[in-house]
C-alpha cells in the first residue's frame, strides 16, 4: 500500500504524461479531467486553507465564482458530470490536497440522473459516505451542501431531488460545523416548475441569472 505521498507522486507523474499520451479509454469515469486538475496545481498550485468549491459541472460552468465573492478565497475543483461516487473515489486527488477550511458541495444530481434505481435515500447514504471520509481526514472542518437544483431538462426526477434535498437537510442537522443551502426553492416558478430564464440553452446548465441567485444564496454560509 502506498503512503499518500507516494500515491501523489505516482498520479502527479501520471497527470504530466497525460498530457503527451494519446487519447485513451479511461480507467475510470472522470480519470483525465481528475489528472488534468492535478497538473494545473502542479503547475500553478491553488491556495490552501481556503474555501474549496466540490462537485459537478455546476461548479465547473462557475468560472466568475472568484468574482461572485472577493472577499474570500474560492478554490474550485468541480469536474465533469461527477457524481458522489466520483468524488469519494478521488477524495485525495481533489478535495484532501487543499487542506481547505469549508468545503462546499454540489453534487448527487448526476447520481439520480445517470441510474434510475438511484433514491434520494441512496444519495444520502453517498452523501454520508464523503462526509465521513472528510472528516476522517480533518475533523473539524465545515461542510456546507448546496441542494439538487430543478433544472428544466430534468423536471420529471424533481420529486427525488427533492426526497434527497430532505433528508441531507436532515441529516446535516445531527452534524457540527455544518450548514444546508436551499437554492431549489428559488429557482421555481409560481406554478412549481423550474424558471427557463436561469437555464442555457441545454436546459442543464445555469446561465449569469442563475448562478446570481447561487451567489446570493450562498453567501451567508461562507466562512
Amino acid at each position: 500500500m502506498y503512503s499518500m505521498p507516494c500515491k501523489l507522486l505516482l498520479i502527479v507523474c501520471c497527470a504530466i504524461s497525460f498530457q503527451f499520451a494519446p487519447a485513451q479509454q479511461q480507467p475510470f469515469p472522470f480519470w483525465n479531467e481528475v489528472q488534468q486538475l492535478i497538473l494545473i496545481d502542479v503547475t500553478d498550485p491553488k491556495p490552501r486553507n481556503q474555501v474549496l468549491f466540490v462537485g459537478s459541472s455546476s461548479f465547473t460552468y462557475w468560472k466568475t465564482v472568484n468574482e461572485s465573492f472577493p472577499e474570500k478565497t474560492i478554490v474550485n475543483v468541480g469536474f465533469g458530470g461527477s457524481t458522489l461516487l466520483d468524488q469519494i473515489r478521488y477524495i485525495d486527488y481533489v478535495i484532501t490536497p487543499y487542506k481547505p477550511r469549508q468545503i462546499v458541495i454540489y453534487c448527487g444530481e448526476n447520481d439520480i440522473a445517470y441510474d434510475a434505481t438511484v433514491t434520494g435515500r441512496e444519495v444520502l447514504n453517498r452523501f454520508i459516505k464523503l462526509v465521513s471520509l472528510v472528516r476522517e481526514r480533518f475533523s473539524d472542518v465545515h461542510i456546507s451542501y448546496v441542494s439538487m437544483k430543478p433544472s428544466p431538462s430534468r423536471e420529471k426526477l424533481m420529486p427525488v431531488y427533492r426526497e434527497g434535498n430532505t433528508l441531507i437537510k436532515e441529516y446535516l442537522k445531527t452534524i457540527n460545523h455544518s450548514s444546508y443551502i436551499n437554492v431549489f426553492d428559488a429557482m421555481l416558478d409560481l406554478s412549481g416548475k423550474p424558471k427557463a430564464e436561469l437555464f442555457l440553452d441545454d436546459r442543464l446548465h445555469m446561465n449569469e441569472a442563475g448562478y446570481a441567485i447561487w451567489k446570493q444564496l450562498i453567501k451567508p454560509h461562507l466562512r
